[in-house]
């Protein structure tokens, strides 16, 4: 006899809207993750949501700053944002691009978004770095639009793979192996639906910043939203009546404790002082 699969749909436990804030020389952005309403979904630390028509919201941008123990993925949707740091690397990411920097044992940089056609908007997430990757060199993975593949399916839905593979065999440039990181983005027409699967032991959770979205029979459920889902193995959606956007976003849980000082995040409060230490000396 051959046994049984059984798949199961990933139910909503929590859907958490977005709060304002503003980070660097006074950049405003919408929180998404990481906030009093949502802490952490470990491996995932924060999440910002950043954009304006208004160039005075964001053209001070993110001054030099220092990282130690994480990795930054910053994904532009429109506009560019300019960066450099103080190992020689700079470059621009243009729309559609992505970068995914393995700050490790430390680094300063900074970033200055700009508009391309009176647009600029992106995401930034924050993941965090199991105990014995935490002090490796840093590194970058940076990939143009060009080189992000688009998956497209039925109904017209689009699926743009930044990071992970999905079932139907699409592969995305980053490869994120401390976390097996998943890191979709999806569009749907109106009406149409979404199915993936996804490994049960990952954390997961919908990032919805257009449209509306019914997610596993819940909803419609509007945005910018984080929609936290529950266990299973599978992830189901459909969007409403003008159709949705969202990231799909999933890791491997690390398990490990957080010590959280500003720009580092490491495994003791111990750890956390060194850094600072470093920092002050010009470690960095």
């Amino acid at each position: 006899m051959t046994a049984t699969i059984v798949s199961t749909v990933r139910p909503v436990i929590a859907a958490v809207e977005g709060m304002a804030t503003s980070d660097g020389a006074g950049v405003s952005m919408t929180r998404m993750l990481g906030t009093p309403r949502l802490r952490t979904l470990d491996p995932f630390l924060m999440l910002d949501l950043f954009g304006s028509d208004e160039p005075t919201d964001y053209l001070a941008g993110f001054p030099d700053h220092p990282h130690r123990g994480f990795e930054t993925v910053t994904y532009m949707l429109a506009g560019r944002m300019r960066h450099a740091d103080n190992h020689g690397h700079e470059g621009v990411i243009e729309t559609g691009g992505v970068q995914w920097m393995t700050a490790g044992r430390g680094l300063i940089h900074s970033e200055m978004p700009e508009q391309t056609e009176g647009l600029m908007r992106g995401f930034q997430l924050w993941i965090n770095l199991p105990a014995r990757l935490k002090m490796t060199e840093p590194r970058y993975q940076e990939f143009p639009a060009a080189r992000i593949p688009v998956e497209t399916r039925e109904d017209g839905a689009t699926v743009t793979v930044i990071a992970g593979d999905t079932a139907r065999g699409t592969a995305g440039p980053v490869r994120a192996e401390a976390t097996d990181a998943r890191y979709l983005d999806v569009a749907l027409p109106a009406g149409t639906a979404f199915v993936e699967p996804l490994p049960a032991s990952h954390t997961a959770f919908l990032v919805l910043f257009e449209g509306s979205l019914d997610v596993a029979s819940e909803g419609p459920l509007t945005g910018p939203r984080v929609i936290v889902l529950g266990e299973g193995d599978r992830v189901e959606a459909v969007a409403g009546a003008e159709g949705a956007r969202f990231l799909l976003l999933s890791g491997q849980p690390l398990g490990e404790p957080i010590a959280w000082g500003g720009p580092f995040v490491m495994n003791t409060r111990d750890e956390v002082m060194q850094a600072f230490r470093d920092y002050e000396a010009g470690r960095i």
